[in-house]
């Protein structure tokens, strides 16, 4: 079988999360499935991060990264390309298919946080996924979707039937780990002038709500005795205002793999009060690295924290301190439960799940 990837989001050192998450699925699924040709459809020229005799690279343009581009790429380009290439089946980590093709496609669609809070996106392309993520449900052959749920609003909003979609969790990165007490200490000491921290990993999206986490962080840090380290960029340029939140605050950029893990494991607390998640991937990997992690109450997070981390309202700063506050307070046994509750999610799993429904899609 020739299976064609959208693979716009695996751009060298410009992973988000469905960069992340393609990354991870897709890599496995190459050695999972050595008897059939995977074709990578990139818009962009990049380093090819995934490799194998099944696979081959595509660029096609033109670069896919607005919306009147995203209808040229998915149904023109690509309608195209699956001729050319005798692609029997789609697979896309970001849920946008091509509406003008007849092969079966296979979207992931990881939340509808556009549908919830509209004014969280930049107009043209809010209209563009109001417009067209319905259509995508409807013209998908079978939908994954991250957590149960967005399986429930997905079917809520767009009419789907529950058996169409399928809920296959992400997983945990094996770099994120805990560190003994003094290896903190010396990576804080070499990386943060001795001072403790709270992290934040994610982008500057507006529903990730940074200047409430900051605000919350202002009346905890009421002695600056911490810093805050946020890992992340604008995913939306000039969506926050974060004027008078910024002392004690350092923006470290794109981090990964081992660099990224030592500072979250390092870290007094991972701080993630998003009020809307479809998955929740810093959530798990701050449980893997073995500190406290003060997360929101909403959406999916619950299904991925279970019983084992820090509860808050994301819209009550006075609640975000207080969650800061039990942060510092001795929580070894939520942490012994964390990593429990982390054993539960392996995208080595999710992998072949998507394996066995990438192969029932064709039959």
């Amino acid at each position: 079988m020739n299976i064609g990837i959208n693979a716009r989001h695996l751009i060298k050192g410009k992973f988000e999360g469905i960069g992340w998450y393609s990354f991870e699925i897709l890599n496995r699924l190459v050695l999972l499935m050595p008897k059939h040709k995977f074709f990578f459809f990139y818009d962009r020229k990049t380093d090819f991060l995934i490799s194998g005799e099944n696979v081959f690279n595509v660029i096609l343009n033109p670069p896919a990264r607005h919306p009147i581009l995203f209808r040229i790429w998915f149904n023109y380009v690509l309608p195209r390309n699956f001729k050319k290439f005798k692609i029997d089946l789609f697979f896309s980590p970001d849920g946008f298919i091509s509406l003008n093709t007849q092969i079966p496609q296979i979207g992931v669609i990881h939340d509808l946080n556009f549908e919830h809070y509209p004014e969280d996106l930049p107009k043209n392309v809010l209209k563009y996924y109001q417009k067209y993520m319905p259509l995508f449900s409807q013209k998908a052959e079978k939908i994954i979707t991250v957590s149960n749920f967005s399986k429930t609003d997905i079917i809520k909003n767009y009419g789907i039937s529950p058996e169409k979609i399928n809920v296959i969790f992400n997983g945990g990165n094996d770099a994120f780990k805990s560190l003994t007490p003094n290896q903190k200490k010396v990576f804080i000491e070499q990386n943060n002038n001795n001072r403790p921290y709270f992290i934040y990993v994610g982008s500057l999206h507006k529903r990730k709500n940074i200047e409430r986490m900051l605000t919350g962080f202002k009346k905890f840090n009421s002695l600056n005795k911490m810093d805050f380290i946020i890992v992340g960029t604008d995913m939306w340029k000039n969506q926050l205002n974060l004027q008078g939140l910024l002392k004690n605050v350092r923006f470290l950029g794109r981090k990964s793999g081992p660099e990224l893990a030592n500072w979250v494991a390092s870290s007094s607390a991972l701080i993630y009060v998003s009020y809307f998640e479809g998955f929740g991937l810093p959530v798990l990997e701050g449980m893997l690295s073995g500190v406290p992690v003060v997360t929101s109450n909403l959406t999916s997070i619950p299904e991925v924290g279970g019983d084992s981390v820090i509860y808050v309202d994301p819209f009550n700063e006075d609640s975000i301190t207080t969650g800061m506050e039990k942060a510092m307070e001795n929580n070894q046994e939520l942490i012994k439960k964390a990593l429990l509750q982390a054993k539960k999610f392996s995208w080595d799993i999710s992998a072949l799940k998507v394996k066995d429904l990438l192969l029932n899609a064709k039959n």
